[in-house]
């Protein structure tokens, strides 16, 4: 029988990998950072364009929720495990939109929503903020950076 941590572990992707000189996650005294992740699906992003214009709310809000859990993927990644992870303390969605597209915060939304879905809501909701932005790499609709507090020293 598995235990709870493993099969929220499984529901993550493979911790992404870098597209440049840079980890995807860092860990030092009990927190840990993700990189800016992206909507990547095997190295390869889902969904591309401007919320508000070629990509909608439902879809910006997929995109998010699938960003958060390649993020969670890399911070687990860096500290041995979902079981390690005590708490997310920041969310940051980066939202590529059109000028007038004012619903940041529920793009955003799809990404807490993921957090809390593997982590539960105690451990997965933290602070957020929600930012639109003019250009993201490759033409993401969505970035996302996440900072949790984990076990330290970490536990095997």
């Amino acid at each position: 029988m598995r235990s709870e941590s493993e099969e929220s572990e499984s529901a993550l992707p493979p911790p992404p990998r870098p597209a440049g000189r840079y980890r995807p996650a860092t860990a030092a005294h009990g927190v840990v950072r993700s990189a800016g992740m992206t909507p990547r699906a095997d190295g390869v992003l889902t969904v591309t364009g401007r919320v508000g214009a070629e990509v909608d709310l439902a879809r910006a809000r997929h995109a998010a929720a699938v960003s958060a859990r390649n993020a969670l993927a890399a911070v687990s990644a860096a500290v041995g495990g979902l079981a390690q992870i005590e708490a997310v303390l920041q969310l940051r969605v980066f939202v590529r939109c059109t000028a007038e597209f004012i619903e940041l915060s529920a793009v955003a939304e799809g990404a807490s929503e993921a957090l809390v879905q593997v982590l539960g809501e105690a451990r997965g909701c933290g602070a957020r903020t929600a930012v639109g932005v003019l250009s993201l790499p490759g033409g993401s609709p969505v970035e996302v950076e996440l900072v949790a507090t984990y076990s330290y020293p970490a536990t095997p």
